[in-house]
């Protein structure tokens, strides 16, 4: 059922950041006076298709990763003499670099619309309060206390973890970094230098401020069990609710330890506590219908206090502000991961593919509309930045071409184009390959 609920959360998001992207240059191409064939979400065969009154088809296609924008063009078709002033060839070379670039212009201004109405409506959060500094991390060293709340990141505003996790992940690869905080409840505050020049980190382990030894205020986990599934092997154990589960040393066991137990796929001996008596039990995992290993039992989740949360709100005019900053923000952090890819500062193996999305996407829609809008805003920024990429198949490469046409006076030669988007072509293969190895191994 999560897999099912996670693809169609990923075809709703794909689907509709598509639309936006191609109707960024189904848009400019008609402003721009370029006549347009098809519209259409998806490839391959049609399902549905309807014509406006100007000739243009609007289509969804059986395959709905992606979507295109046909136009009338004299390198691909013959184009009648009456409609020669229509055809995208035979427009200026700022005409067709704004029709290519309104694609990923699109992607852009949807994430802005997206982040204006979340900060209008509302984002419930959790204030970046510092519960537990760890010892000897690169903050325990730069004397960061317990309690403490985190007000900016060199400078730069941070009112959520889910910012100073971007902002924190930029400095990947840097020496330092200045980080602003108060005491918890006070509007004093102060600056302390994280020395960086040997931080390192997987982000698909941990995030940046944890990595870091910040440990935040979040909801508490007891291992006093709250459901226990029926035929599952917490059950057949006779597990019960209300059991507490007990490490060796009868102090109660953490809720991470014991996934860590469980995913290893040997019994486990556990000592329970039930009404006073302590006793052991043998649970056997067994693996569920997506392969992996489980018992069947919720632990009790302790909300975090009231003085802790918060929500991102903001009147119609500071919440596009925001909208406008969040959507900079994010395009800037996409640019620099981007680049500490290349540099060697960030891993390979950290690029997501389609089934990282999708997972995303599940997650997100299952938590609230807020938070799915939110996660499509982020994918949405970060095709407008990867459509930019200089690779010929690409809008970004398109717009190279044009560039050069625009500097020498005349097009780039059809044998010089067809074998960049043939280079082009299998770069981009071999990058969506990879990343959905990377998917696969995550799986």
């Amino acid at each position: 059922m999560s897999f099912l609920w996670s693809l169609g959360s990923f075809l709703i998001a794909i689907s509709v950041l598509v639309a936006v992207h191609e109707y960024g240059h189904f848009w400019a191409a008609r402003k721009c006076g370029v006549k347009v064939h098809r519209f259409s979400i998806g490839f391959g065969k049609v399902i549905w298709r309807r014509k406006d009154k100007q000739g243009t088809e609007f289509a969804l296609s059986m395959i709905p990763l992606g979507g295109y924008v046909k136009m009338l063009d004299g390198r691909a078709e013959a184009v009648p003499a009456e409609l020669t002033s229509q055809a995208f060839d035979q427009k200026s070379v700022l005409q067709r670099a704004f029709i290519i670039a309104a694609g990923p212009l699109a992607n852009f201004l949807f994430a802005i619309f997206a982040y204006w109405i979340i900060y209008s409506v509302g984002m419930p959060s959790i204030k970046p309060v510092i519960e537990q500094v760890t010892p000897n991390s690169i903050a325990a060293q730069a004397q960061i206390e317990p309690n403490t709340q985190i007000a900016a990141i060199d400078g730069k505003p941070a009112e959520d973890w889910e910012t100073i996790n971007m902002l924190l992940a930029t400095k990947l690869g840097e020496d330092q970094v200045d980080i602003t905080l108060s005491p918890f409840g006070s509007n004093v505050t102060y600056d302390k230098q994280l020395d960086l020049s040997h931080w390192t980190f997987d982000p698909e382990k941990e995030s940046a401020f944890e990595s870091l030894g910040m440990n935040p205020v979040r909801a508490k986990v007891e291992m006093t069990l709250s459901k226990v599934v029926e035929n599952s092997p917490a059950q057949k154990a006779d597990l019960q609710v209300g059991d507490k589960i007990l490490t060796e040393n009868l102090t109660a066991l953490s809720w991470q330890d014991f996934v860590k137990l469980v995913e290893k796929g040997q019994p486990i001996t556990l000592k329970i506590e039930r009404h006073g008596d302590v006793f052991d039990k043998v649970i056997q995992p067994e693996k569920n219908q997506e392969g992996r290993w489980f018992v069947g039992i919720s632990p009790t989740f302790l909300n975090v206090g009231e003085q802790y949360r918060t929500e991102l709100k903001y009147d119609i005019l500071a919440a596009l502000s925001k909208g406008i900053e969040k959507t900079a923000q994010l395009s800037w952090l996409t640019i620099k991961v981007i680049g500490k890819l290349f540099t060697g500062d960030l891993a390979l193996n950290n690029l997501s593919g389609p089934i990282s999305i999708a997972k995303g996407a599940g997650a997100s829609s299952s938590i609230g509309w807020v938070y799915f809008l939110s996660f499509m805003a982020l994918i949405s920024v970060n095709l407008g930045i990867m459509n930019l990429f200089p690779l010929p198949v690409l809008d970004g490469g398109h717009l190279v071409f044009l560039a050069v046409e625009g500097i020498k006076g005349k097009p780039v030669s059809e044998r010089v184009q067809n074998l960049s988007y043939r280079i082009g072509a299998a770069l981009l293969f071999a990058l969506m390959f990879f990343a959905l190895f990377n998917d696969f191994l995550r799986l």
